[in-house]
């Protein structure tokens, strides 16, 4: 179970129960306090629609005031929604309609392109084998995942056939048996690296607005993400089940459990769906509903880190209770693995101490990633 333990909470003069949610870090097991109310749908104060279109502009003011905007999102809920982000609208429907050719697909000509074939993270995924959260259900989803690969990255120095250095070059996770594995639907291969490199270039300028929004240069993180850990987790999840049982049991079972993501911050599609839901810093459940032209950006735990909790790393989860199938799309940026990073100096504030020491990328992933898959076992 999730919840663990019961308790009470006084809110603008009132008492709420209160339950404990445990969830997986890469420091051991922690927990937030949840109210026991109902899930509701976000304010917009809570998770704020921003234009970022100005980040593109040669205006400095144009790009402060995105950045500003940025800031005070990056530090209330660590969400927000972004419109003109300059990703056209066929771009992730071409890439959602190529998911469902393949997840509708037989499990057998699925398994082709399993997870098992990779010496890394690339593949499939099939029902029943992920538990993000050692603390509630196995996940209810399929997953088809696709770590960085230079030679789709137009922007990587010297062109996609360049040699890269070999102190990059160790932690890359290049193979093609997932591509070769799913070679029987047209344009599978191309419409998904379209839509990794959309995220891709949107990522790459949303890293500059974040400099920004610390006081940094905006070319302050430049030579950390030459090569960056940039990956797809494309999620399908089916519908959950309609049962007295099921309502009874809604805080236990989940399509994806909570969770808080890894590296600096993600971008993710939704389809119309719904069902991706944020938890509060007041401990409030909200449904961050789909908003038509938009992406969701989330704060994670390695940008938490370097500004010294000052920008959050939010936990999240998602429930498909919509009777209909629900695709989601989630990109995650991070510097490159060969990098690392401490606490900003802008971070902290006089008198103040920085609350982490220095770690490199690839470090605190795989610290990550240990404690999911050991928590997580099932």
């Amino acid at each position: 179970m999730a919840s663990t333990s019961v308790a009470e909470t006084q809110i603008n003069g009132s008492i709420n129960p209160t339950s404990q949610l445990w969830f997986a870090s890469g420091n051991g097991p922690v927990s937030r306090t949840v109210l026991k109310t109902p899930l509701r749908d976000a304010l917009p104060s809570e998770i704020p629609i921003i234009d970022v279109s100005g980040i593109f502009s040669a205006s400095r003011d144009a790009r402060e005031s995105v950045a500003r905007q940025v800031r005070d999102a990056a530090t209330n809920n660590g969400f927000f929604y972004i419109e003109n982000h300059g990703i056209p609208p066929e771009i992730p429907e071409a890439a959602r309609e190529r998911l469902l050719e393949f997840f509708r697909q037989p499990r057998a000509v699925k398994e082709r392109a399993s997870i098992s074939r990779s010496r890394y993270f690339n593949g499939y995924k099939p029902p029943a084998s992920q538990r993000i959260n050692p603390f509630e259900s196995v996940d209810a989803r399929e997953t088809f995942s696709w770590t960085y690969d230079p030679r789709y990255d137009p922007s990587v120095p010297g062109g996609p056939a360049a040699v890269v250095p070999p102190r990059v070059a160790r932690y890359l996770r290049c193979e093609d048996f997932h591509w070769e594995a799913t070679a029987n639907l047209p344009r599978f291969k191309e419409d998904i690296v379209r839509y990794w490199r959309a995220c891709l270039a949107l990522a790459r300028a949303l890293v500059r607005t974040f400099a920004l929004s610390l006081g940094l240069p905006e070319d302050f993180f430049a030579d950390k993400f030459t090569h960056p850990d940039a990956a797809l987790a494309l999620n399908y999840y089916p519908p959950l089940p309609q049962t007295p049982e099921a309502e009874e049991e809604e805080e236990e079972v989940v399509s994806i459990g909570s969770h808080t993501d890894f590296q600096l911050f993600t971008i993710l599609w939704q389809d119309d769906v719904g069902g991706l839901q944020v938890l509060s810093r007041g401990g409030q459940w909200l449904n961050a509903r789909p908003v038509p032209g938009t992406f969701v950006v989330n704060i994670a735990d390695y940008m938490q880190r370097i500004t010294n909790d000052r920008y959050v790393s939010t936990v999240h989860r998602a429930q498909n209770r919509s009777g209909r199938e629900r695709i989601s799309m989630p990109f995650f940026f991070g510097f490159n693995l060969d990098e690392s990073c401490g606490v900003l100096d802008c971070c902290v504030a006089e008198g103040e101490e920085k609350r982490y020491g220095e770690i490199s990328c690839e470090e605190w992933v795989q610290r990550r990633a240990r404690a999911m898959h050991r928590e997580g076992e099932t």
